[in-house]
C-alpha cells in the first residue's frame, strides 16, 4: 500500500511540475511583419534661407515719369481789361529806302498806320484781324501798299513771353513775287508788335515758322 500512494503522490507532483512550466516558459517573440517598410526616420525640414530675392528690388515698379506739357498750336489769351484805343497797322512804302520808316528787304520801308478808335481786351486779335481783312492792295490815297491782300489768313492766338510775341495763323500766303516775302512777313510782325509792346516776333503759319513757309513761295 506504501508504494501506491507514493506513486499516486508522484503523478500528482509530475502532472503539477507540467503545469507551472507551461506559465512561466519564455514569452513567445512579439510577430514582425518583413514586408513592412523599414520606419523612416523624419527627415530635417528644410528652413527656407531669408536671402533678399533678386527680384524683390529688380522689379520693383517705378514711379511714372512726370508728364511733359506740350505747346498747343492754339494758346490761351490771358484776359485783359476792356479799353478802347486805335489800332496800329503796318503797310509797305515800295522803294522808300528806309525813309519812312523800319528798312526792310528789296529797298523798301515799313510805315505804321492808325485806325479809328477800336473797342478790345486783347489787341493783338483785332489789329491783326484788321490787316489780314484788307483785301485792297493800295492803302488809300497814301501810296502804301498791303501785300497781304490776296492771302487766305486767319488769326488763331498769340502769346506773349517776355519781349516776344508769337502768334498762330492758318490758311495760305498769295503773293506777288519774291520781293513781297520780306514784305508779308515784316506787316506781321511789325504789327503784332505794336500791339503787344513787344520788341520781337515770332508768326507761324499752320504749325510751321513763317520763314519755312514763306521759303516754298
Amino acid at each position: 500500500m506504501a508504494r501506491s500512494r507514493f506513486s499516486a503522490l508522484s503523478v500528482l507532483g509530475l502532472s503539477a511540475l507540467i503545469a507551472l512550466t507551461g506559465c512561466f516558459g519564455p514569452p513567445a517573440p512579439a510577430p514582425t511583419d518583413t514586408s513592412a517598410a523599414p520606419t523612416a526616420t523624419a527627415a530635417p525640414t528644410a528652413t527656407p534661407t531669408m536671402t533678399a530675392s533678386p527680384t524683390a528690388t529688380a522689379t520693383a515698379t517705378p514711379s511714372p515719369a512726370p508728364a511733359i506739357r506740350t505747346a498747343t498750336a492754339e494758346p490761351t489769351t490771358p484776359a485783359f481789361p476792356e479799353q478802347v484805343a486805335p489800332l496800329t497797322i503796318y503797310y509797305v512804302a515800295v522803294g522808300d529806302n528806309g525813309a519812312s520808316g523800319p528798312a526792310i528787304g528789296c529797298g523798301d520801308s515799313l510805315v505804321a498806320t492808325t485806325t479809328g478808335p477800336v473797342r478790345f481786351t486783347d489787341q493783338v486779335d483785332p489789329s491783326i484781324g484788321t490787316l489780314l481783312a484788307n483785301k485792297n492792295r493800295d492803302v488809300g490815297l497814301s501810296g502804301l501798299v498791303n501785300v497781304l491782300y490776296q492771302s487766305d489768313l486767319t488769326y488763331v492766338g498769340g502769346e506773349l513771353i517776355g519781349s516776344t510775341i508769337t502768334i498762330w495763323l492758318t490758311g495760305q500766303f498769295i503773293l506777288g513775287g519774291v520781293c513781297d516775302i520780306p514784305r508779308a512777313k515784316a506787316q506781321l510782325e511789325y504789327t503784332a508788335m505794336a500791339a503787344s509792346g513787344a520788341t520781337s516776333a515770332q508768326v507761324f503759319v499752320n504749325g510751321r515758322h513763317i520763314d519755312e513757309v514763306l521759303s516754298l513761295k
